[in-house]
């Protein structure tokens, strides 16, 4: 089973006057909308907040005022906060021909909004995991999943990426998205994940 992290996004500001701080939380949806939980907890109780915008004001005596905000709200409230955010990383999967570190036509495709996703960041971190189906043996397939996972390293490198910011790793058969017995030929489990944060 492929385990998902949904990344939750959360703003907290100091508010009032200096004789009486409180800490505001908003949950941000992330790119699909989707939201995860923040646990707000102080000296006068506690409380959850899990929709999007859903916000909680921990006052000064500890007490914990839940309420509601919205992205017009939360951009004229947070602007200078969230524009010095680092763009919210993006993960992208690549496929390869059997037996082979090339990419499938589909796949040769994409990579040029790799490229370009990577390019619109100033600075980018990127991690290219490799991976192979059951076919073969399994020292063979993590050498394969290396050369796979090199293999786009380098290709990013040749695109003007910082070597020393681009990790590549190798996987072999370990991590299937389809999961199948032993010396079964799956085109989804021939892949590369690349992760551009």
């Amino acid at each position: 089973m492929m385990h998902r992290l949904v990344l939750v996004w959360m703003l907290v500001t100091l508010a009032g006057c200096a004789s009486a701080p409180s800490e505001r939380i908003v949950l941000l949806p992330g790119v699909d909308g989707k939201v995860g939980k923040v646990a707000v907890t102080a000296s006068g109780g506690n409380t959850i907040v899990g929709d999007a915008y859903g916000a909680a004001t921990v006052n000064q005596d500890g007490t914990i005022v839940g309420s509601h905000s919205d992205a017009t709200g939360v951009q004229r409230d947070f602007a200078n906060t969230l524009a010095a955010l680092p763009p919210r990383p993006v993960s992208y999967t690549l496929y390869f021909e059997h037996d082979s570190d090339q990419l499938t036509p589909d796949s040769q495709r994409q990579a040029a909004a790799i490229l370009a996703e990577i390019a619109s960041r100033s600075v980018a971190d990127i991690i290219v995991i490799g991976h192979t189906d059951t076919m073969g043996e399994i020292e063979y397939n993590d050498q394969l999943s290396r050369q796979r996972a090199d293999a786009l390293r380098q290709a990013l490198i040749q695109q003007g990426g910082d070597p020393a910011r681009i990790s590549a790793a190798g996987r072999g058969e370990r991590e299937p998205i389809v999961p199948t017995a032993d010396e079964t030929p799956e085109p989804k489990n021939r892949r590369a994940e690349l992760s551009v944060r």
